[in-house]
C-alpha cells in the first residue's frame, strides 16, 4: 500500500476505532473496487485486517475496469480474506449474502461518462436495482449507495450552501444527463426499497473528492492541472475560471462514508464534503501552480469538446448541518495540504 494512503488510513482508523470495530468478522462487498473511491475502501479494509482486527473481515470486490485501473489494486490481489472479481454489479452476485455492501461502481468523470453514457446509466440504475434486490433477499445489515452532488444541478445563489432537501435543477437530455439523472433515479429506488421492502440502504452525495489514488488521466480538473504541471506546460483553464467548488480530501470523504454506512439512518441522503473552503477554478489553478515553484503560468483556453461547459454548475458547496448533527462528521484536511499530499503521491506513482 502506498505510504501516503496508509498514513491517511492509519490516522482515520485510530481516530474512529470504536466505530470501525463493526468491521470485525463481517462480510463486505465493494463494487467499483478499482476506482478512486472503491480502491480506498479496499485499502481501508485490508489495513484493518492487517493492523487492527480481532477477527478479520471477508471482502469481495467487483469491477469491470471500464474506468478503474487494475494496477491501483494490484498490491491487494493476493491479500488474505479478499477476493477481487472482474464483473459488473448488474450481473448475478456471489452467493451467501453480505453484511455490508458499498456500491460505488460508476463512471464519475464527465469525459468518461460522456464517452460511455449507457454504461454509466447501467451502473447507477441496473446495478443498483440488482444490489437492492439482493439485499432484500439476503438481509444485509447496511447498503451504501453512492449518489453525487451532481443531483443538485446548478442551484441558485440562495440554495448555496446546498441542503439535502433541495430538489435540484438538472437537465434530463443534456450531455451530463446520463450521470445526473441516473444518480437521481438510483436514489429514488433506494428510498422506495427501504420503504416497501425494508432494505437498510443509505445514500451519500460526495462533493468533489480528490487526493492520492486519483488517476492522472481521469480528465477532471485537478488531474488535468497536475498533468500540465508535471509536463512543464502552463496550467490550462478551459473556462473563465470563475466557477467555484468545495473540494473534499479523500480521507475526510471516507470518514463520512463509513459513518453513514454504519448508521441506522436508512432511506436518508447525506452530503459529504468540505464547507470550510469554496474556491474558484482560477484560485485552484494557482494553488497547483505554486506547488511547481511558480515555474509555469496559468493560461485560458477553449476546450475542443463543444459540450465541455454545458450544464456545468457555477457554484457547488455543501450544507453539512445534517451529517454534523446526526453523525458528528467534520472535514479536517484543507485544500493546500491536500494538494501537496496529492502531488507527492503523483511523484511516486505517476
Amino acid at each position: 500500500m502506498d505510504e501516503a494512503i496508509a498514513k491517511d488510513i492509519e490516522s482515520l482508523t485510530g481516530a474512529n476505532e470504536g466505530l470501525y470495530r463493526k468491521i470485525d468478522g463481517q462480510k463486505f462487498l465493494v463494487t467499483g473496487c478499482a476506482g478512486f473511491l472503491g480502491a480506498h475502501f479496499l485499502d481501508l479494509l485490508a489495513y484493518w485486517n492487517d493492523q487492527m482486527a480481532e477477527t478479520p473481515c471477508e471482502i469481495h470486490a467487483l469491477d469491470t475496469y471500464i474506468s478503474g485501473l487494475p494496477k491501483r489494486i494490484a498490491h491487494l490481489s493476493n491479500h488474505p480474506h479478499m477476493r477481487i472479481i472482474k464483473q459488473s454489479a448488474s450481473e448475478p452476485l456471489p452467493e451467501g449474502g453480505f453484511d455490508y455492501i458499498i456500491h460505488c461502481a460508476g463512471i464519475a468523470s464527465p469525459m468518461f461518462y460522456r464517452k460511455y453514457p449507457i454504461e454509466t446509466m447501467d451502473a447507477n440504475v441496473a446495478a443498483t436495482r440488482n444490489i437492492l434486490d439482493y439485499c432484500a433477499q439476503n438481509k444485509a445489515k447496511s447498503m451504501l449507495f453512492f449518489s453525487s452532488s451532481e443531483v443538485y444541478g446548478d442551484p441558485p445563489a440562495d440554495k448555496i450552501p446546498t441542503k439535502e432537501d433541495y430538489r435540484g435543477n438538472v437537465s434530463c437530455t443534456g450531455p451530463r444527463a446520463c450521470y445526473d439523472e441516473s444518480k437521481r433515479y438510483g436514489e429514488t429506488m433506494c428510498v422506495n426499497f427501504w420503504k416497501q421492502k425494508g432494505v437498510p440502504v443509505k445514500m451519500v452525495r460526495p462533493f468533489n473528492v480528490y487526493g492520492p489514488g486519483m488517476r492522472i488521466d481521469d480528465r477532471r480538473v485537478l488531474p488535468d492541472f497536475f498533468r500540465d504541471g508535471f509536463e512543464g506546460r502552463d496550467i490550462a483553464l478551459l473556462s473563465d475560471g470563475k466557477a467555484t467548488r468545495s473540494f473534499t480530501y479523500v480521507s475526510d470523504a471516507i470518514d463520512g462514508f463509513m459513518r453513514v454506512l454504519f448508521s441506522d439512518f436508512n432511506g436518508e441522503a447525506f452530503n459529504v464534503g468540505n464547507d470550510r473552503e469554496e474556491i474558484s477554478m482560477l484560485e485552484l489553478a494557482n494553488h497547483v501552480r505554486s506547488l511547481f515553484g511558480n515555474k509555469i503560468s496559468v493560461s485560458f483556453k477553449t476546450s475542443e469538446d463543444k459540450n465541455y461547459l454545458t450544464d456545468n454548475p457555477n457554484r457547488r458547496c455543501p450544507d453539512l448541518a445534517k451529517i454534523r448533527a446526526m453523525l458528528g462528521y467534520e472535514p479536517k484536511v484543507m485544500i493546500k495540504d491536500g494538494l501537496a499530499r496529492m502531488k507527492s503521491w503523483y511523484e511516486r506513482n505517476r
